[in-house]
């Protein structure tokens, strides 16, 4: 792939067999990113996949302890009747599960997060073949299929981030921006990796080949990673 003169520009003199320190990877992935806004600080983690899972059904969610974003997450809650006044006022942007369904049948998919309680599930399967390729269907594994609307729609407001492993074993997930302190960038790792290894059941070396970190925009470096005492 081509790559552009910035990108060059930032590649130039670079070792990619030397692994980092998380410390010293996250300070050196600031002086490659060449972006012009503040750019968003990539975690990519090639893990172990067992030999009877099927890759893309390793996800699940975690609340990183800092976030710089301002992005406004929309959320649309599929409930009965009875939870909408709750969800509404828990910050729901979307109620009322029968028009949500008519509108995602008709390609109107308007919310960055779905939520919805464990009894409609079978209800909303009719529109998983539109959910489910944009990675918004419901699933416990991420806390996105609760009888506590009110505390998921708070997660997700305050931050909460899902994350799946794609067919190729790799997960990709931000975890902050760059424009963040150092020290809250590793927090936010460790959370991030914490979560993953308890999805997976394993500790870190024997569920992960290989960690990068990147920036939005500019070339990846490999990390050593070890977990904080």
């Amino acid at each position: 792939m081509r790559r552009g003169k910035k990108y060059s520009t930032k590649t130039k003199g670079l070792d990619r067999n030397i692994s980092y320190t998380l410390e010293d990877g996250i300070k050196k992935v600031k002086t490659l990113s060449y972006s012009k806004f503040p750019g968003t600080l990539e975690l990519h983690l090639d893990i172990v996949i067992p030999k009877d899972k099927d890759p893309k059904s390793i996800k699940g969610g975690v609340s990183l302890p800092h976030s710089s974003s301002t992005k406004s997450v929309r959320i649309a809650v599929f409930a009965t009747p009875d939870k909408d006044a709750e969800a509404k006022k828990a910050g729901a942007d979307l109620v009322g599960m029968e028009q949500i369904i008519k509108d995602v049948k008709a390609g109107k998919v308007e919310f960055d997060v779905a939520i919805a309680t464990p009894s409609v599930m079978p209800k909303i399967a009719i529109i998983g073949k539109e959910l489910g390729p944009k990675g918004l269907m419901p699933n416990p594994k991420n806390g996105t299929v609760t009888d506590d609307i009110a505390s998921a729609v708070s997660e997700y407001k305050k931050g909460k981030q899902t994350f799946a492993c794609d067919a190729s074993g790799v997960i990709h997930m931000n975890v902050g921006k760059l424009d963040l302190d150092n020290e809250k960038l590793e927090e936010n790792i460790h959370s991030a990796i914490s979560a993953i290894l308890n999805i997976l059941g394993k500790q870190y070396e024997q569920g992960v080949h290989r960690m990068h970190l990147a920036p939005t925009m500019g070339p990846s470096i490999k990390i050593s990673y070890s977990k904080p005492e």
